[in-house]
């Protein structure tokens, strides 16, 4: 199947969103998920935190033939904007309208990343679906639920509460199994009992994610000098192993930024199957914004005791408003990363993969 035909799976719900004459090839993370193990690659999953990035990531994966997905998490973008002031529609927005600036024309997925249920309340319940309810109607058609904060069993009593309307829906679901912790603090590796248990449990309950999110050792946020990435291959490609039997596709690797390109390239071989990059991409927004704006972030940052990243949203007037000469540069910069981190998931060619794998 060539790749323009991958429109033709567009879901209903996409193309009315889009218009019957779009190119834009916005796909259901659950299409593109079953398709993937035939021939084994990593979907780069982008949380863009700072929106100049998104045109440099579309150009790298356009000439690069590949899968891509852009994301947030509810934290960075949740129903008040969360910290980078986007909500749920401004994202969607943004994307689809960057998507067709470029015309792109390579399938991608839009994917709520991280939406985080820490307690088992009903209001932290409530919230959490009050978030699904208006990421939907937004257009996202992926999910990811976190609850992985909590004990075991209750982990599986909120997946068990919050799934079924996105199953019912067809969009692609993504759980998570043991905390991935920020750069500073002990891993706890996720253990292949655990997965059993986890899955083996939801499957009794017909909730069968597309893809795991696992604690294998890696770190959120940014490495500073002389910390080690301790990524556990082996752990990683036991669990991979385990999960095929409940319907998982893949595994998640979280905490991408900082780790090196040979590691990175490896991960492929072990299951990993969506990587979330998002420090990289403020990282690279940061570097081409004037150095005045970013000194005001860092002083305002300092003065609050808090990290960088949460300045977004206070400074997004200024951020979405520099002069073009540096949004060029900020996409400049995005697309030479991307396209080493593309190469690097062994996801270059993979839209034309996946048009293959479907056709089959």
């Amino acid at each position: 199947m060539p790749v323009n035909n991958l429109r033709s799976h567009v879901s209903p719900q996409i193309r009315k969103m889009l218009g019957s004459d779009s190119k834009i090839c916005m796909l259901d993370g659950s299409t593109v998920y079953r398709h993937i193990n035939k021939s084994p690659f990593i979907i780069m999953a982008c949380n863009t935190r700072i929106k100049h990035v998104i045109p440099g990531i579309m150009r790298a994966a356009e000439e690069l033939d590949a899968v891509i997905a852009f994301e947030l998490t509810a934290t960075e973008g949740g129903l008040d904007g969360g910290y980078t002031g986007q909500t749920p529609q401004q994202f969607v927005t943004t994307v689809l309208g960057y998507a067709d600036a470029c015309r792109f024309t390579k399938p991608f997925i839009i994917h709520a990343d991280h939406i985080t249920i820490k307690n088992t309340s009903k209001e932290e319940i409530d919230s959490a679906r009050r978030l699904i309810e208006a990421q939907l109607a937004a257009g996202y058609r992926s999910f990811a639920l976190d609850a992985s904060f909590n004990q075991l069993q209750d982990n599986i009593r909120i997946i068990a509460e919050l799934a079924p309307p996105l199953i019912a829906e067809g969009v692609g679901l993504e759980l998570e199994i043991g905390e991935v912790t920020p750069v500073g603090r002990e891993s706890n590796l996720t253990t292949i009992e655990e997965v059993e248990h986890f899955l083996g449990t939801l499957a009794d309950l017909n909730i069968r994610p597309h893809l795991l999110a696992i604690d294998n050792g890696s770190k959120s946020g940014n490495y500073l000098d002389g910390q080690l990435i301790n990524i556990d291959l082996q752990r990683t490609g036991e669990i991979f192993a385990a999960v095929g039997k409940y319907g998982v596709c893949g595994l998640v690797q979280h905490g991408i930024t900082g780790t090196p390109l040979r590691i990175v390239g490896k991960l492929a071989d072990y299951g990993i199957r969506k990587g979330n990059i998002g420090t990289l991409w403020q990282n690279v927004a940061h570097a081409g914004l004037p150095p005045e704006l970013v000194d005001s972030m860092r002083d305002w940052a300092r003065e609050q005791k808090m990290d960088i990243k949460y300045a977004t949203g206070v400074f997004s007037s200024e951020i979405n408003s520099i002069p073009a000469e540096d949004v060029k540069l900020i996409a400049d910069l995005a697309y030479r990363e991307a396209r080493e981190f593309i190469s690097a998931f062994h996801a270059k060619g993979s839209a034309s993969r996946l048009a293959e794998n479907i056709g089959k």
